[in-house]
């Protein structure tokens, strides 16, 4: 049982690591931008240009920990079912794969504010637009992005409820999780002025995830309970 035991370790490392350096690249892309100002957010991306590609950089090296994270989870929830197992996976590289592609934009931001010479043939307030356009490209991105990431939290959370060798509020805190990510994108796209809606739903998020990622790295699995469960899938 202890490569399991060292499974569960690592699932909740890997798992914290991406929240924290995620939410780092958050923190940092989040004040570059200046509301309804264009000029003076672009102004600041190019006067912090470094800055800004650390928390470009720092979001795909978090979304590759997202996915080694459910990786990790897979080989320790798949003897409860592996086809649900492989489906949290899947729904989880989705995501990863549609955040990899969406940072495309953020270089694209780059590239348009690097001062190349062939932009030389747009004047500035087109190219600021155009950098804008990509940011708002790159948000939306984001957001479906969150699609699959919440929807795989619905398998997950109900591998964790019915394994037994993980505490079954885990489990129903990573169901609530998955609603709360699924009003999040909806309230993105059709109701765009009502952001309030979401917060009760992403406190639980942060709940959720924490905990789990926690519960892995401290105390791991019920390993009495876990040895039931393994000859049971074989």
């Amino acid at each position: 049982m202890k490569p399991n035991q060292t499974i569960a370790r690592m699932a909740g490392f890997l798992y914290l690591a991406f929240i924290v350096i995620f939410a780092c690249s958050s923190f940092i892309r989040s004040g570059f931008t200046v509301s309804g100002n264009i000029a003076a957010t672009t102004h600041t991306i190019v006067a912090s240009a470094q800055l800004f590609r650390i928390g470009l950089i720092s979001e795909l090296v978090s979304a590759a920990l997202f996915f080694l994270a459910a990786w990790a989870l897979y080989v320790l929830l798949e003897p409860v079912d592996q086809r649900l197992a492989l489906l949290f996976l899947l729904l989880n590289l989705g995501g990863v794969a549609i955040e990899c592609l969406n940072t495309l934009n953020l270089f694209g931001v780059l590239l348009l504010l690097g001062g190349a010479d062939y932009l030389k043939a747009f004047q500035a307030e087109q190219v600021q637009a155009a950098a804008m356009f990509l940011l708002d490209v790159y948000r939306n991105g984001f957001i479906i992005a969150q699609l699959f990431f919440g929807t795989w939290l619905l398998p997950l959370g109900y591998l964790v409820f019915k394994s037994g060798f993980l505490p079954r509020i885990l489990g129903i805190l990573l169901i609530a999780d998955f609603f709360g990510v699924l009003i999040w994108f909806l309230q993105f796209f059709l109701l765009p002025g009502y952001a309030v809606i979401t917060y009760p739903g992403l406190a639980i998020s942060f709940i959720a995830e924490v905990s789990l990622s926690l519960w892995l790295l401290i105390k791991g699995v019920n390993v009495e309970r876990l040895k039931e469960r393994v000859p049971a899938s074989a």
